[in-house]
């Protein structure tokens, strides 16, 4: 009983000590870039040492990595959970005012993200893992489409579910590239709205 004890507080507290440093990490890369910070600078924002991160993590990129598939999991939570409120039939129209109002548009994820994905562009094995999670996304969205029997018929030109999931990701692109140069997030809202009605409904 007391090795297991003391096996569950270490383990606790090594989940403690991970989720501390992803949180000072997204700080420090939305402040600075991924190419600007060190291991170092992550450590003293956390209040841990080198050795702690070493435990949890084997470099920056793998420590980005974490950080991206963090956010990026919470976003495809909120997709899905948006698109699953209508049960078995799925009102189009309705959902995409769900989804564009629970979607991550938060400036600072969308600082690291960019970040991540021009890292990613410069090395194809990161890009494999970001390509994964982006596929992920749009399975989601296209697998609740294709369950959908529907109130609002997709437009023929999107080529079926698939289609419309990669349309529906673009879109969400386009809007936060736009968030990032104007931050104005009501108005990245509308137009989220706006152009995912278009995409979705013709």
């Amino acid at each position: 009983m007391a090795v297991d004890g003391t096996t569950g507080r270490v383990t606790r507290r090594r989940l403690r000590t991970r989720a501390n440093l992803l949180r000072a990490a997204f700080t420090v890369f939305a402040a600075k870039g991924f190419g600007h910070v060190s291991i170092e600078e992550i450590c003293e924002a956390a209040g841990y040492t080198r050795g702690a991160f070493y435990s949890n993590f084997a470099g920056l990129d793998e420590l980005f990595f974490a950080l991206y598939a963090e956010r990026a999991e919470l976003i495809a939570e909120q997709v899905s959970g948006a698109l699953a409120q209508d049960g078995p039939d799925l009102d189009v129209a309705a959902a995409v005012d769900r989804v564009a109002d629970v979607l991550l548009l938060d400036r600072d994820w969308l600082l690291v993200k960019t970040d991540f994905l021009v890292h990613a562009a410069r090395d194809p094995e990161v890009a494999r893992g970001l390509l994964e999670h982006r596929a992920r996304l749009r399975r989601t969205i296209a697998d609740r489409l294709a369950r959908a029997r529907g109130h609002t018929a997709l437009p023929a030109v999107l080529g079926g579910t698939e289609g419309a999931a990669h349309a529906v990701v673009a879109a969400y692109d386009g809007v936060t590239t736009q968030l990032l140069l104007d931050r104005d997030v009501t108005r990245a809202r509308v137009w989220l709205k706006q152009l995912l009605t278009a995409l979705l409904t013709g």
